[in-house]
């Protein structure tokens, strides 16, 4: 079935993205590169703007990424569509002096980041990923292949492990690397390498451990995708897509009545309270500029903010088979049913009826089918950048998403359908 078919070929490029993106400065970097392929203009923010009528635009912040496209006629008072996600994930990140080792294994000392399901990174080859600040100024990229585990102590030293795992935090999540003395050894040489620089040359480092196996597709029918970082690069991926197909030279009509918009923040995993994340300025910096550009002022800003809408594309529950019980009891979304709208009373996501009203269009547009989250009354659910970005800005905002199972897992699971369909939607929220 072509429908089947785009899904699968979805998926695919996907696994793609996930590869290129094990940290968030990479995923940043991935989709500006995508994007500047499609024909869009990266932007530097200490530089002046050129006029964005009728222009293609990405700006690159740190680990963050924001895209736009501003119709030809666009005036000072359209209003902006914006998609929004976030580039970072659950797991561990480098501490300072992070060589480390014990009775003749190499260890790399991490801290905790985030909210990780700690005992999924077990048994499982593990890169090592980020940014590097040298000497002379240069800030660059580097991510080593497998390179790290973290190995299960085995049942015959623990022959209660199978009635409940406990990993601390501060010994049992240090990642072997190596065999040697660690006075002699030097993980940062192995990073440094990989992005073909010198170790001693390195003044600051931000890096973080990823999973190193690929996204894959499988199960009945190939329903199934699994990978790890889904939490939230399958909505910045689907993001991305969509804005290239929503704007691409081809298509017709342009949209015309709204300025579409990517914001892909960082450190969504730790509150969102950054240069980079949702609850810094970034988007508004972007957003001043643009209307800026196109003569508004203060006022008519307001109003286009007034009449914009933001869409907080995150991954939510899908009801797990074997425990049921910790689902709400009648709404129970499920993978391979469509994407999902986030509900919550206690404004965990930013949802209202309005919202649910315009979520519904756009789905119905886009030709594909919508289910609902909300949580069960005694497990409470997490939130997202769309409360935040809803109360920094003013603008109008709907939490939506895909479920998925294995939520901060170091592999996740969801559904290939799933995957393609947000895509879709996407695209028709971008064109208006």
């Amino acid at each position: 079935m072509p429908a089947v078919s785009a899904a699968h070929t979805h998926a695919a490029d996907l696994a793609d993205f996930v590869a290129a993106s094990p940290s968030s400065y990479h995923a940043a970097e991935e989709v500006a590169r995508r994007l500047e392929a499609a024909g869009f203009t990266r932007l530097d923010e200490t530089a002046e703007w050129p006029a964005q009528a009728g222009g293609r635009f990405v700006v690159v912040r740190d680990g963050a990424a924001i895209a736009w496209a501003v119709p030809a006629d666009a005036v000072p008072t359209t209003p902006v569509n914006v998609l929004g996600a976030h580039t970072d994930s659950p797991g561990f990140k480098l501490k300072p002096k992070p060589t480390t080792g014990s009775r003749g294994w190499l260890q790399a000392a991490v801290e905790v980041y985030g909210g990780p399901l700690l005992n999924s990174w077990l048994d499982r080859e593990l890169r090592l990923a980020g940014r590097l600040a040298l000497a002379d100024g240069r800030v660059v990229l580097a991510a080593t292949g497998p390179l790290l585990r973290l190995p299960q102590l085995a049942i015959h030293l623990d022959r209660g492990v199978n009635d409940g795992l406990a990993l601390d935090k501060q010994t049992g999540t240090q990642p072997v690397w190596g065999l040697g003395d660690a006075e002699s050894a030097d993980i940062l040489a192995e990073l440094a390498a990989s992005a073909g620089v010198d170790a001693a040359d390195i003044r600051g480092f931000d890096a973080v451990v990823a999973d190193a196996a690929r996204g894959a597709v499988f199960g009945k029918d190939g329903a199934f995708f699994a990978s790890g970082r889904l939490d939230d690069l399958a909505s910045v991926h689907a993001g991305v897509v969509a804005l290239i197909e929503a704007t691409a030279a081809s298509t017709d009509p342009w949209p015309q009545t709204v300025i579409p918009v990517l914001a892909a923040f960082d450190h969504e995993e730790l509150g969102s309270e950054s240069r980079s994340g949702a609850a810094g300025p970034f988007l508004e910096d972007v957003l001043v500029r643009v209307y800026a550009s196109l003569g508004a002022d203060a006022t008519e800003q307001r109003r286009a903010f007034a009449a914009s809408w933001h869409l907080s594309s995150d991954v939510g529950h899908s009801v797990h088979p074997n425990y049921v019980h910790r689902h709400d009891p009648v709404v129970q979304p499920v993978l391979g049913s469509g994407p999902i709208l986030k509900i919550n009373a206690n404004q965990r996501y930013a949802t209202d009826a309005v919202g649910a009203a315009a979520w519904a269009a756009w789905c119905e547009t886009a030709g594909v089918r919508s289910q609902e989250f909300v949580s069960n009354n005694a497990v409470p659910c997490g939130s997202t950048i769309g409360p935040i970005t809803a109360t920094r800005l003013g603008i109008r905002t709907v939490d939506v998403g895909i479920p998925i199972l294995s939520m901060h897992s170091a592999r996740e699971l969801a559904g290939v359908s799933d995957l393609y369909d947000l895509s879709r939607v996407a695209r028709a929220f971008f064109a208006g």
